[in-house]
């Protein structure tokens, strides 16, 4: 029997539409350690789908087709979605994703909610979010530090 959610998998899985597949799959493989599991070839040299697994957790990834209506964030203007990365040492991995080719969006810093995080675009337009948990922090403590920063 075949099992509706396949083994590795979660309730949802990200699915990227970069410009140029193959090179994304290698800046993720430098910046977040992705491991290739997949690449599915089509007409023109495109890559029709291909899989990366970042952690424990698969991310789904495909050339640009307009002609589909698929295009990524760069030709349509920015991405509306953030991917939120959680490692064991968030500092190491900002500093590789940068050598890698990522451009800083908001440095790493403490955040008031507990987390140590800082927020990357890759050259492909995506927005990652990366961060290593900290601290566990109430809701009562979140506002309290949350009102602080507003002073």
């Amino acid at each position: 029997m075949v099992q509706p959610i396949p083994t590795g998998y979660h309730s949802v899985t990200p699915y990227l539409i970069v410009n140029n597949a193959a090179a994304a799959i290698d800046f993720y493989k430098k910046a977040f350690n992705a491991v290739e599991i997949m690449r599915f070839p089509g007409p023109g040299g495109r890559i029709m789908h291909a899989e990366v697994k970042i952690g424990d957790s698969p991310v789904m990834l495909a050339d640009e087709m307009p002609e589909e209506g698929y295009v990524g964030p760069q030709a349509s203007g920015g991405s509306s979605v953030s991917l939120h990365l959680y490692v064991d040492n968030v500092d190491a991995y900002f500093a590789q994703a940068v050598a890698a080719g990522a451009t800083i969006k908001r440095a790493v810093e403490d955040q008031f909610y507990g987390d140590r995080s800082g927020t990357l675009v890759d050259p492909f337009g995506h927005i990652w979010s990366i961060s290593t948990h900290k601290e566990d922090v109430s809701m009562d403590e979140m506002q309290r530090r949350m009102a602080k920063l507003g002073k």
